[in-house]
């Protein structure tokens, strides 16, 4: 049961194009945003689309098949963990963000 601690799997549509960052040491970090869907119907009966945003980056050998194959609009597959990150803004408030770091990536559609 080890491996399912803190696991994620996600499927959903790029909002927007990768951005790609070339690190000094050589290295690709690919971010983006994904959208998951969930349907279904309320009490009264009227269809509701619920849209939930993601934001997932991925290192290395990942970042660079995200860049040369992967766009705005894209259907994919991400597995990856839960990692929260913090950081103080220009006004000294502290701020938090939640990412799904993508250790693999499924392309479901072009």
């Amino acid at each position: 049961m080890n491996a399912l601690r803190n696991k994620v799997q996600l499927i959903g549509r790029l909002g927007q194009d990768p951005e790609i960052v070339n690190l000094e040491s050589g290295k690709k970090l690919a971010k983006f945003s994904l959208a998951t869907n969930e349907n279904y119907t309320n009490a009264k009966g009227e269809k509701v689309e619920n849209t939930q945003w993601h934001y997932v980056v991925a290192w290395g050998k990942t970042a660079e098949i995200i860049e040369k194959y992967v766009n705005k609009g894209q259907e994919v597959a991400v597995e990856g963990k839960l990692t929260t990150r913090d950081w103080e803004d220009k006004d000294g408030n502290k701020r938090y963000i939640t990412e799904v770091v993508c250790n693999e990536l499924l392309m479901l559609s072009k």
